[in-house]
Order: structure tokens, then C-alpha cells, then sequence
């Protein structure tokens, strides 16, 4: 099993910044790939970003990409996400995620993700 905490989470103006952090335990960290994903309310869960096992190659939804920066420390079992340039759409519920196996063309499908955290509430006023 693993366990997921995701903290970081905040109300911030629009073009302001958060890094959101997720600590995992339970398991050799640096097996798992990490991603997040959020959920807006009325609208389902999207993916936002992915790191492979040892941070190698990342993935980022179309959305976010140029603004967020998925990283993870190992030795710290953490993953990050930092979010700049932040706008009222990206107001949501995030969800740290990890997954025992994942191909590269499936890191954006939240059913290929095995374990979840609680997540942490982003919000972005204009």
C-alpha cells in the first residue's frame, strides 16, 4: 500500500503562484510514477501532469504546459507541482496519484493510477 498526502493548497490571486507538495510512504517511492490530477466542481477528474519512476521524462495536459513544472526528490519520497502564471480555470481539487505500472501513453488515464491522495483545494480569484 501506499499513502499520499498532497499539502500546498491555497487561495491566490490570478497570476500568482503555489507549489503543491505530496508526500508518499509505504512503498519504494522511486518505483511508483507520480502524477496529478484535478477536479473542478461540476466537471470530471483531468489530468494535469506525470513524472516517470526517476523523474526522466514528464508529461503535462495542454492546459497547464509552459506553467506548471511536475518534479519528485526521491529521498524525500515527495512529489511537487509548481503552478505559476495561475488563473481562475485552474481553480480545483488537486489529487496526487501513483501508480505501480504505467505505460507512457496511459499516464493521462486516472484508471491506470492505483493509489490517490485526499487532495488539496486550489483556488484562483481574478
Amino acid at each position: 500500500q501506499v499513502q499520499l498526502v498532497e499539502s500546498g493548497g491555497g487561495l491566490v490571486q490570478a497570476g500568482g503562484s503555489l507549489r503543491l507538495s505530496c508526500a508518499a510512504s509505504g512503498r519504494t517511492f522511486s518505483s511508483l510514477v507520480m502524477g496529478w490530477f484535478r477536479q473542478a466542481p461540476g466537471k470530471e477528474r483531468e489530468f494535469v501532469a506525470a513524472i516517470t519512476s526517476f523523474g526522466t521524462y514528464s508529461y503535462y495536459a495542454e492546459s497547464v504546459k509552459g506553467r506548471f513544472t511536475i518534479s519528485r526528490d526521491n529521498a524525500k519520497n515527495t512529489v511537487y507541482l509548481q503552478m505559476n502564471s495561475l488563473a481562475p480555470e485552474d481553480t480545483a481539487v488537486y489529487f496526487c496519484a501513483a501508480s505501480r505500472a504505467i505505460v507512457p501513453g496511459s499516464v493521462r488515464l486516472s484508471t491506470k493510477y492505483d493509489y490517490w491522495g485526499q487532495g488539496t483545494q486550489v483556488t484562483v480569484s481574478s
